[in-house]
């Protein structure tokens, strides 16, 4: 069953934002993040510089296609 949004920050480009989330979605771009050897706040800053729409809901779309789900 999936838990409640919650809000998450991170950087990009320098700034603190955060993003609404569910945690399954957030603890997929960690493990995303991680498997890239890269930083969280690289991968969303990536996310953020291709997306088109609001930020939570392109990380949740970047995360079905990552995952192939």
């Amino acid at each position: 069953m999936a838990q409640s949004i919650g809000k998450y920050s991170v950087a990009l480009d320098g700034h603190r934002t955060s993003v609404s989330l569910e945690p399954e979605f957030w603890q997929a771009l960690k493990e995303i993040a991680a498997a890239r050897r890269e930083s969280l706040s690289a991968l969303v800053s990536e996310v953020d510089r291709t997306r088109e729409g609001n930020l939570s809901s392109a990380l949740r779309v970047f995360v079905l296609r990552e995952t192939g789900k």
